[in-house]
C-alpha cells in the first residue's frame, strides 16, 4: 500500500484570542473530516509578553467581558465575569510549548484546556497558580511540572522560535487579504491562522475564515484526500475526542451542506444520551463541554478540575500587576 505524505497544517495560535477560540468549531470539523491526513503543528504567536500591552491599548476587564458577548454568535462558551486583571499571554504560551516538548498532543490538549480557562472562568493566563489549576484538565499532563518549566532556557528557545514564524506574515496571502496584524514590530499571523504544505507546495487560510475556506483549499491542494462524510450520531463525534466537545463543535461536525448546523437537534440528542449515560456534561460558561462515557476516569478528572476552575476567582478585586 501506498502511503500518502500527509498536509502540514501549521496552525499559528494564542491562547487568549477570542477569535481562535471562536474558531474552534470549523478546526474540529477538519480534523473529523480528515483525520491522520492532515499533521497539525500548533505554533504560539505569543500575543503579549506584558499585561501593559493591552493596558495601554485600552483594556479593561470590563471591556473584555463585554467584548466576549460579541463572539457568542460563533457557537463557543463564554462567562462575562470580569476578571480581576488583564493578562498578558506569554506565560500561558510557554506553559503550552513545555506540554508540546514533552508531547506534542499533550501541547494541543493544554491549549484547549488554556483556552477553556479563559474564556470560561475567572482565572486569569499569567499566574500560574491558575495555569496549573487550568492544565489539571488534561489527562496525563503534570500540571504542575509543567508550569515549573515555563521559564526554562529549551521552552524559552522553543517559544522564541514560534514567535520569530508567526511574524513572518510580510508579502503572503495572508497581508494581501488584510488579515495579519503589526502591531509589535513585524508583520504577523493573526490567531488563528492555518498554512498548508507539502512538498513544496503553500497555501494559506490567514486569520478567522468559515470551515468552507478550509474546505476549498484542501479541495484544491489534494482531491484524491477521503473526505469523511458527518457521523449519523454524535457519539461518533464524541468517540473520537478524548477531551470532549462543546455543542458548537459536535453540531458543526454534524452539519450536511450549506445550511447553517443546527445546535438544537443536537444538543437534545447529546442530552438524551446523557440521559442514558452515554456521554458525561460538564457545564463551561454559557455551554458545557461533552466527553463519550467510554472516557469516564478521564471525565472524572475534567469535571473536578472544572469545578474548581469555575469557583476561583470569586473573590474580591484584586490590585492589578
Amino acid at each position: 500500500m501506498l502511503l500518502v505524505q500527509p498536509i502540514t497544517v501549521r496552525h499559528f495560535s494564542d491562547p487568549g484570542c477570542p477569535w481562535a477560540y471562536s474558531a474552534s468549531p470549523s478546526l474540529a470539523t477538519l480534523r473529523w473530516r480528515y483525520g491522520t491526513q492532515l499533521d497539525w503543528q500548533l505554533t504560539l504567536i505569543g500575543l503579549t509578553e506584558r499585561a501593559q500591552q493591552y493596558v495601554d491599548r485600552g483594556y479593561t476587564p470590563q471591556r473584555q467581558a463585554r467584548g466576549y458577548r460579541n463572539f457568542r454568535i460563533y457557537g463557543m462558551p463564554f462567562q462575562t465575569q470580569p476578571k480581576h486583571h488583564v493578562a498578558a499571554t506569554s506565560r500561558a504560551c510557554r506553559a503550552v510549548v513545555a506540554a508540546r516538548l514533552q508531547d506534542p498532543a499533550l501541547g494541543d490538549a493544554a491549549f484547549r484546556a488554556l483556552q477553556l480557562m479563559q474564556f470560561t472562568t475567572p482565572l486569569v493566563l499569567d499566574e500560574d497558580g491558575d495555569l496549573a489549576t487550568g492544565l489539571r484538565r488534561v489527562p496525563g499532563l503534570d500540571a504542575l511540572a509543567v508550569v515549573a518549566r515555563i521559564d526554562d532556557a529549551d521552552v524559552l528557545e522553543a517559544y522564541e522560535a514560534d514567535r520569530a514564524l508567526a511574524r513572518t506574515a510580510a508579502g503572503s496571502p495572508t497581508e494581501f487579504q488584510g488579515k495579519s496584524a503589526a502591531t509589535d514590530g513585524p508583520v504577523r499571523y493573526t490567531a488563528p491562522s492555518l498554512v498548508f504544505e507539502r512538498d513544496g507546495r503553500r497555501l494559506e487560510a490567514g486569520g478567522f475564515q468559515p470551515i468552507e475556506a478550509y474546505d476549498v483549499i484542501l479541495a484544491n491542494f489534494d482531491p484524491t484526500l477521503e473526505r469523511r462524510p458527518p457521523p449519523e450520531d454524535p457519539l461518533e463525534a464524541l468517540d473520537e475526542a478524548p477531551s470532549g466537545l462543546v455543542t458548537a463543535e459536535v453540531a458543526e461536525i454534524m452539519r450536511a451542506g450549506l445550511f447553517p448546523a443546527d445546535r438544537g437537534a443536537t444538543e437534545d440528542a447529546l442530552i438524551d444520551a446523557a440521559a442514558r449515560g452515554d456521554v458525561v456534561r460538564v457545564p463551561v460558561g454559557d455551554d458545557a463541554v461533552w466527553l463519550a462515557a467510554r472516557y469516564a476516569r478521564d471525565a472524572d478528572r475534567f469535571v473536578r478540575a472544572s469545578s474548581i476552575a469555575a469557583a476561583s476567582g470569586v473573590m474580591p478585586p484584586a490590585a492589578t500587576s
